[in-house]
């Protein structure tokens, strides 16, 4: 039996706010070690950009991520002045 090789994905133009949410997330990685964690966080706050989802103080905890040598209420205000800093 083999194993095939997975689908490829495609990037976000660098200029949308996918993009843009996302590379934000991905600056704290110190602060949250696991990639499927800061997705889901940006996701969470991709979300909220749209008007569709909680700040950063609720995404936080809702998204589950596993947080080291930070408060979530720290990282809760670096990502909301990182994110009133995107055009949309």
């Amino acid at each position: 039996m083999s194993t095939l090789q997975p689908p490829s994905t495609r990037e976000f133009p660098s200029e949308s706010i996918e993009k843009q949410v996302y590379s934000i997330v991905e600056k704290y990685k110190a602060y949250i070690p696991i990639e499927n964690d800061r997705n889901r966080l940006g996701f969470y706050l991709y979300k909220y950009i749209l008007n569709e989802g909680e700040p950063p103080i609720k995404s936080i905890p809702y998204s589950k991520v596993l947080l080291r040598d930070i408060t979530k209420e720290e990282l809760a205000d670096k990502l909301q002045a990182d994110l009133d800093q995107i055009s949309k």
